[in-house]
């Protein structure tokens, strides 16, 4: 088994990586590890829709100064217009380099609007486990203190499948799909990175009580594979309880394994807890192919073009990228200069109450590497 997308922390008194505190971050996975082509690894880099291409240009920039070994095939897909050559160009780039960075692409409310290419890249790659990691950041003062939980979710089934139809006027059919071989595997991700990175409870969240044959199914069958890990303790605990607590006590978690819609739910409620969307990093895991992106899944219209926005998650779930390629130093380097940035408290972007911008923020960082 190759590392997958977290690898060695940094011990706990030292300055925390992504998301972690424990001593080993890594994971069992099936996923091929890329090849190196003249000293380089090649990685797919798809900027995504609103501030995608700021923050992706942060990444880059910070990258290049640390002087990472990565060569970038950067594609252009948006969500905005639907761009659907550019949609395949990205599933066959993904197929190549086997890694992938990845902003946030664009999906209309409206009925008429194409389908999420954020989803339909999931499925069509089978990259079926999310992995977002949330714990209080030192320097980003929010209400509570000492989160520190994954959050493990299905990336390809439930109210995702995107099989809905009007049956008649007025009446609209949606199906939600839950499958025992699906839910397997997500399980035994969820326990394999409980096991290594020295995590103690697997809460599995439901809704069992009204959806019993579907979310009983989940339910059953995560708790059928926790019984394989005896020394890994196994809760369940029904979604609409789980978003209050994860509110009111947020400590009592450690790792959530979710369906697809409430894992999306409880990742946002994370992110506000630890300082919003822009500090989530995340990954996408399947059996040949790592994707690396925000843990919330937001595009930012809004402040497009505006170089307000917080780079953090993106560079992040780069650093993630670069422990999965077994590039430790430079993660180590990267996310300290980050996480530096964020303690010292002096460069704020709007969203986490500062008047700073993206390239402000680059520019710290770039200056914090120089001192690792």
């Amino acid at each position: 088994m190759l590392r997958s997308a977290l690898s060695k922390s940094l011990p706990r008194a030292s300055i925390p990586l992504v998301g972690t505190s424990r001593s080993a971050t890594t994971v069992a996975s099936d996923i091929f590890k890329p090849l190196k082509f003249g000293g380089k690894y090649t990685v797919t880099l798809i900027p995504g829709d609103g501030i995608g291409a700021e923050v992706s240009e942060s990444v880059q920039t910070i990258f290049k100064a640390d002087n990472v070994p990565i060569e970038w095939e950067q594609v252009d897909v948006t969500g905005v217009g639907a761009s659907e050559s550019g949609f395949r160009e990205s599933v066959q780039s993904l197929k190549r380099n086997k890694v992938g960075l990845k902003g946030i692409l664009f999906t209309p409310v409206e009925r008429s609007g194409h389908r999420s290419f954020n989803v339909a890249l999931r499925q069509e790659l089978d990259i079926y486990a999310s992995l977002v990691l949330i714990k209080n950041i030192p320097g980003v003062k929010t209400r509570h203190e000492g989160i520190d939980l994954a959050l493990i979710r299905e990336n390809t089934e439930g109210e995702y499948s995107g099989l809905e139809h009007q049956s008649v006027p007025g009446v609209v059919e949606s199906l939600k799909i839950i499958t025992k071989h699906k839910t397997e595997r997500l399980a035994r991700f969820a326990y394999e990175f409980a096991l290594k990175n020295d995590r103690k409870k697997v809460t599995v969240v439901h809704k069992a009580n009204i959806m019993k044959l579907a979310d009983g199914l989940f339910r059953r069958t995560v708790q059928e594979i926790g019984e394989e890990y005896p020394s890994i303790a196994t809760n369940d605990i029904i979604v609409d309880n789980a978003s209050m607590q994860a509110v009111s006590y947020p400590q009592q978690f450690d790792v959530l394994v979710l369906p697809n819609l409430y894992g999306s739910i409880l990742s946002n409620i994370g992110a506000g807890l630890v300082g919003g969307p822009g500090v989530i990093p995340g990954c996408n895991i399947g059996r040949e192919i790592a994707l690396f992106e925000p843990g919330c899944r937001h595009v930012g219209l809004d402040i497009k073009g505006r170089n307000q926005a917080n780079p953090t998650a993106l560079l992040l779930s780069g650093t993630m990228l670069l422990r999965h390629l077994g590039l430790d130093d430079h993660a180590d380097r990267i996310s300290k200069a980050v996480y530096a940035v964020l303690a010292e408290g002096k460069i704020r972007t709007p969203d986490l109450h500062g008047v700073n911008t993206t390239s402000d923020f680059t520019k710290a960082v770039l200056n914090k590497l120089e001192a690792f």
